[in-house]
């Protein structure tokens, strides 16, 4: 009996591991989500957003380290920037179909440039599948660490920015927020932020956007 159960248990292990697509191995860095509502509130304030704020993010990836369909992307970024049809975080409402324009990283040759764009459809699942314009800029990222944790600055040439810092005391507005929606892509330590500012100045979504002093952003750590 110990012997069929030995048997068992390494089919099983050898099925999970066949599983797992090799592209999609030993990736691993920073990252960086704002939305167009705020994901740190009550439900008060989160139904009045409902229908009319929420359809816009913008997601980023810092990659630390790691290789995509055997390309290294080690010290590379990449940014989407989406707009859905409907509030991307609430559960209830259909946001597809959604449009995401893709930021590659200026100093990526052109073989990591298409993994960089294959990495983010990836990473960032249906929100980032109909991706209809692709642009490159310089792309830096900063990201705070200990009791700075939350503090991070994206700027992507003159296309996007996302400035946030960690959230205090005096941002409980109403005394019973929480996390109240879950971070878009699947990520690791997630810490609600308070948004400074965002802003989208590029072309393919029909329009720009600057936005600030919202409970809207995520800074977290993913590994793929």
């Amino acid at each position: 009996m110990k012997k069929v159960i030995a048997g068992a248990v390494v089919s099983l292990l050898a099925l999970a591991v066949w599983a797992v697509p090799s592209s999609a191995a030993s990736i691993q860095g920073q990252y960086l989500e704002v939305r167009s509502a705020d994901v740190y509130t009550g439900p008060c304030f989160a139904n009045s957003q409902v229908g009319l704020e929420g359809r816009r993010a913008i997601l980023a990836w810092n990659i630390k380290q790691g290789k995509w369909g055997g390309t290294d992307l080690s010290g590379l970024s990449v940014i989407a920037v989406v707009k859905a049809k409907d509030n991307v975080g609430d559960p209830y409402h259909n946001p597809y179909p959604a449009e995401a324009v893709l930021i590659i990283d200026r100093r990526a040759t052109a073989a990591q440039s298409q993994a960089l764009l294959e990495f983010a459809k990836a990473a960032g699942g249906k929100l980032v599948q109909h991706v209809v314009r692709v642009d490159q800029a310089p792309i830096a990222m900063q990201f705070g660490v200990g009791m700075q944790h939350g503090t991070a600055t994206v700027v992507a040439g003159n296309l996007a920015r996302i400035q946030t810092r960690s959230l205090c005391a005096g941002d409980n507005i109403c005394g019973n927020e929480v996390r109240y929606y879950p971070p878009l892509t699947k990520v690791s330590g997630a810490m609600p932020a308070y948004t400074i500012e965002q802003a989208f100045k590029g072309a393919g979504l029909g329009v720009v956007w600057s936005q600030k002093d919202d409970r809207s952003a995520y800074v977290a750590s993913f590994q793929m």
